[in-house]
């Protein structure tokens, strides 16, 4: 008897499934979407013309909660797979899919899916919704002014990578502890560190850490001392690369 043949259709429904019957997944996408409107409302409904954050750009300004999102999706990239360790599903998948790699390619094509989607609507839904209270002041800008588009989309996907870093990072790593150590320390607070090091290489470099890589792109306006949108796009893009590939290799020389 001939062993069905896996089609990568199977392996992408398989894990579409999967993520969307655990309720961590209902779970960080709802909080997500709370933290970046709720905040985006607090910024709103308490700004006025000529305050502290004036010369703050505007989509930066009502998406202010992006940070806090960001995390969120990042555990459920890291719950994702790690998690998968964790509980011992990934022993049946494997079974199931024996060749392993696609196994990851699926994951990472749903997550950087759901995410990428759930960003972008949320950063448009925040904006408006933000906008409304912001009409009359100096802050006030709509989907048609110069950039802003850009920066929306820019905001998401850089939200998206860093999240897909994350996802590497637990496939990897196979701890849901240990990857979130991972991320906070090396993607959060690592560049905070090496940015008070009194050397101008180092400061660029810092530039192109995955976070402040994902901040340069959500910008209407280009902030000087950050790297350029299309460098940090590379550079996110480079990372997130790096950090599927590590759990790559890892599949084809370890058992499980």
């Amino acid at each position: 008897m001939t062993t069905p043949r896996v089609r990568t259709r199977h392996v992408l429904h398989s894990e579409w499934h999967k993520l969307w019957t655990v309720r961590s997944t209902w779970a960080t996408l709802l909080t997500t979407v709370a933290l970046v409107l709720g905040v985006g409302l607090l910024m709103g409904t308490t700004y006025t013309s000529g305050g502290g954050d004036s010369d703050v750009d505007t989509v930066v300004l009502t998406l202010y909660g992006t940070q806090l999102g960001a995390v969120s999706l990042a555990v459920l990239g890291i719950l994702l797979t790690a998690g998968e360790y964790a509980t011992g599903l990934i022993r049946a998948t494997f079974t199931a899919v024996p060749r392993r790699l696609p196994v990851l390619w699926a994951k990472a094509a749903v997550f950087t899916t759901v995410v990428l989607t759930t960003s972008l609507t949320t950063a448009l839904l925040t904006f408006e919704t933000t906008q409304l209270f912001l009409s009359d002041t100096d802050q006030a800008a709509s989907l048609t002014d110069d950039g802003v588009l850009t920066a929306l989309a820019g905001n998401a996907v850089g939200v998206t990578l860093l999240a897909l870093i994350a996802l590497g990072l637990g496939a990897a790593l196979r701890s849901v502890p240990g990857a979130l150590g991972a991320f906070i320390g090396g993607i959060l607070i690592l560049p905070q560190i090496l940015g008070t090091l009194p050397y101008a290489w180092v400061e660029t470099a810092v530039h192109h850490f995955p976070a402040q890589a994902a901040a340069a792109l959500g910008t209407a306006t280009h902030t000087p001392g950050t790297a350029a949108p299309g460098s940090a796009l590379l550079a996110l893009l480079l990372w997130a690369a790096a950090a599927l590939t590590v759990p790559a290799l890892c599949l084809r020389r370890r058992d499980v």
